[in-house]
């Protein structure tokens, strides 16, 4: 059956090709100064979240720090093996970096670039999402959706697939991720990545001191990249774990292949 029109595919892999770029140039930009503060100004003597590199028995050692709580991040973050082997003090691994070596000026061209072509992107899902009513049609949450719920938790802890039609619906727990991501992740991290550039205080003044600062607000454009990529996770995982052939399929096809109940008893083709 035919699952998803080519508009949305189209926008879902651009949507994925940018959100790439972002990353890893966000983190080329973040290894210039791996610290996070709260407020207006940096407090260089105690960061709310840090990693840096240290030499503990003539090695170099990533360590991380939360609040109080430190632990070694050696291989992740802080200090990490280059190309050659090498282990080097950086954020994360180079190839998690665009460009990859320590440039970040190219890096924040980088990010800028796929951050415009991401908001046009995402615009553009938007507009085509009210015009040929996906939001409303797939999206909303009814009445049936939130009486579903605790249904919907129970069937995916226990990897239980929808049949029939039922498998060409979104599950409630999807509506409510894919509006989370739209509605208010998304806002978020353009409203706090703008916020980071001086020059736009006449128009981002007040969300600036809404949030408390400019170090606040790169602190929230950091946390809700990481649930980004939370939300990359697990919709990579629930892929996995539902069909992956057939859910590839779908987004590059449109076509979705479906059971039914009978098939489903008889130990049919699967579904997601």
């Amino acid at each position: 059956m035919l699952r998803h029109r080519w508009p949305l595919r189209l926008m879902h892999w651009v949507n994925l090709a940018c959100m790439l770029a972002m990353v890893g140039s966000g983190l080329q930009i973040l290894n210039a100064h791996p610290a996070l503060y709260w407020g207006e100004a940096s407090n260089f003597a105690a960061p709310l979240a840090s990693t840096k590199a240290v030499q503990r028995g003539g090695e170099l050692h990533g360590v991380t720090q939360v609040g109080n709580t430190r632990f070694d991040s050696t291989g992740l973050l802080g200090a990490t093996n280059n190309p050659n082997g090498v282990r080097v003090r950086a954020v994360a691994p180079s190839w998690a970096m665009i460009p990859g070596s320590r440039n970040l000026a190219v890096g924040r061209r980088w990010h800028f670039f796929f951050a415009w072509a991401w908001v046009i992107n995402g615009c553009t899902y938007l507009l085509w999402s009210l015009a040929s009513r996906h939001l409303q049609r797939d999206l909303a949450m009814r009445r049936r959706d939130w009486r579903e719920i605790p249904k919907s938790i129970i069937d995916h802890l226990r990897f239980r697939h929808p049949v029939g039609e039922e498998a060409m619906r979104y599950n409630p727990l999807q509506k409510l991720a894919y509006l989370g991501v739209i509605f208010v992740l998304t806002p978020l991290i353009v409203l706090t990545g703008l916020s980071m550039s001086p020059q736009l205080d006449p128009v981002m003044g007040g969300f600036i001191e809404l949030v408390g600062g400019r170090q606040s607000a790169r602190t929230l454009h950091f946390i809700v990249m990481s649930s980004f990529l939370i939300f990359a996770a697990v919709h990579l995982l629930m892929v996995v774990y539902a069909g992956p052939i057939n859910e590839m399929r779908s987004m590059l096809s449109g076509r979705f292949r479906i059971r039914t109940n009978s098939q489903s008893k008889n130990g049919g083709p699967g579904n997601e």
